[in-house]
């Protein structure tokens, strides 16, 4: 097999696999938040893969207490950077946060309540649904 034909089944791959992406019920990933334009891929949801280190997987509503602890931790989400198209982020926005970063919150206190119909189902792997659903956002 080429070299051409390796690379494209490996894209085609990762394409099903983010199309395909189902939540913490186990149903289809629902869009995090299109405005501003969330994910690791930009498509607005929770999707992740290999190269997502950070494991952008938790879909989350922001608040002001989250924000400052991000901005504590040397992670600035409110200041625009016009330069990656990012617009900063206030309280109420929804955003598909780190699972380590997260995890780092809810112990601090301050994690940010989950939508968990946009919520990956990898996020499992941190912490139980049983758990998760103590902390879900109520609209």
């Amino acid at each position: 097999m080429s070299l051409v034909f390796i690379i494209f089944d490996k894209l085609l791959l990762n394409f099903l696999e983010i199309t395909m992406s189902l939540n913490v019920f186990g149903e289809p990933l629902i869009i995090c938040s299109q405005s501003p334009l969330t994910g690791f891929f930009r498509d607005g949801c929770c999707n992740t893969d290999d190269n997502d280190k950070g494991m952008h997987t938790v879909c989350v509503v922001m608040t002001d207490d989250f924000l400052k602890f991000s901005l504590l931790k040397g992670n600035d989400l409110i200041t625009p950077r016009p330069e990656y198209q990012f617009p900063g982020l206030k309280s109420g926005d929804k955003w598909c946060l780190c699972a380590s970063r997260w995890l780092e919150a809810l112990k601090a206190g301050v994690a940010p309540y989950v939508v968990l119909e946009a919520t990956h189902e990898k996020m499992l792997n941190y912490l139980p649904l049983e758990e998760l659903i103590k902390l879900a956002y109520k609209a």
